[in-house]
């Protein structure tokens, strides 16, 4: 077993990742009747193909040794309806150091090629942006 969901109502759950114990809680949004004081389950889809992002390319990175530390990625998730979905996901990845046109070829293909990307229904559009310093 990966994770365990427990609602706990008033339009909340709590995810518990099994094997470390850690835990977050969700949300529904303020525009689908709930407090929006968390991330909301659609949230954490659009977060979760940038954290793969990265992760993914950190571990490319380790092995032509590089450090990625401080890179940040800023997600933006539009919704759209009937039925209600995710339409698009844009993710700016934002590099504090600079790179060669190989290293930036490599690190871009690696995030474009993350198992979350792979994983999302094809009609679900994906901007990705790359800012290097």
């Amino acid at each position: 077993m990966t994770s365990k969901v427990t609602y706990l109502g008033n339009l909340r759950t709590e995810s518990e990742h099994i094997k470390s114990g850690n835990t977050y809680i969700t949300d529904a949004p303020t525009d689908n009747n709930g407090k929006g004081e968390a991330f909301s389950p659609t949230d954490t889809v659009a977060t979760g193909l940038a954290s793969c992002m990265l992760t993914v390319m950190g571990i490319k990175a380790q092995e032509i040794n590089i450090n990625m530390s401080g890179t940040t990625a800023e997600v933006t998730k539009t919704m759209a309806s009937n039925p209600r979905r995710i339409s698009k996901i844009e993710v700016v990845l934002n590099f504090p150091f600079e790179a060669d046109s190989k290293t930036k070829k490599i690190l871009e293909h690696t995030a474009k090629t993350c198992p979350v990307h792979y994983s999302l229904h094809p009609d679900i559009e994906r901007d990705i942006t790359f800012n290097w310093q």
